[in-house]
């Protein structure tokens, strides 16, 4: 999809006076991510139960299990960002991965404006799209977190093993958190985004 279709889209996503100053379409980095924000449910600590997922995950590979799944994220992908629970990091990742998921694929826009880091994220995307579904896709785009650009302390544009095109936005609480885009397409909108953010 044209980019100058997302950036008319986020145009209307902002706030009156809000000016977009950069924008990319990336997801989130392989690789283990924080940990969601306490619900109060989550036990703390590793224990058997760490074990035995990292155990079932691999020996059941579609069936999943959270630490298994982050043990084995870590040891093929690396890690993609870094924070405690509740963290900024923490925070937006559970934004862009609800403990419910639907299971449709949506694409994340991230958007820099003159005020925010907003990360969006479309309606839901077909494979086989047509001109009407990309459409709806687009016209369902949301924003799905935002955070003041105060609350970023930097953002770099990086090698990650094999891809040369991995945007890093680290923010003022410690935590950190990773996009990417496939190795085939341009690196520019996220350099773009990564130069908007400082300052």
């Amino acid at each position: 999809m044209d980019g100058t279709r997302y950036l008319d889209r986020i145009g209307r996503l902002v706030e009156p006076g809000e000016r977009v100053l950069a924008h990319a379409q990336a997801e989130v980095g392989g690789g283990a991510t924080p940990p969601p924000p306490s619900d109060g449910t989550t036990p703390a600590g590793p224990g058997r139960a760490t074990v035995a997922s990292v155990l079932l995950n691999l020996l059941v590979p579609l069936a999943t299990w959270d630490r298994g799944d982050r043990l084995v994220d870590l040891i093929g992908w690396g890690i993609a960002g870094r924070g405690a629970p509740g963290s900024a990091a923490s925070r937006l990742h559970r934004a862009l991965n609800p403990a419910r998921p639907d299971g449709k694929l949506r694409h994340t826009l991230l958007a820099v404006t003159d005020r925010r880091l907003l990360v969006c994220v479309t309606g839901a995307v077909k494979l086989l799209s047509n001109r009407d579904d990309d459409e709806r896709s687009l016209a369902e785009t949301r924003v799905a977190w935002a955070v003041s650009r105060a609350e970023v302390a930097s953002a770099r544009v990086g090698w990650h093993r094999l891809n040369p095109k991995r945007l890093r936005i680290d923010f003022t609480d410690g935590s950190w958190l990773a996009f990417t885009v496939p190795i085939a397409e341009s690196g520019a909108p996220l350099r773009a985004v990564a130069a908007a953010l400082p300052g």
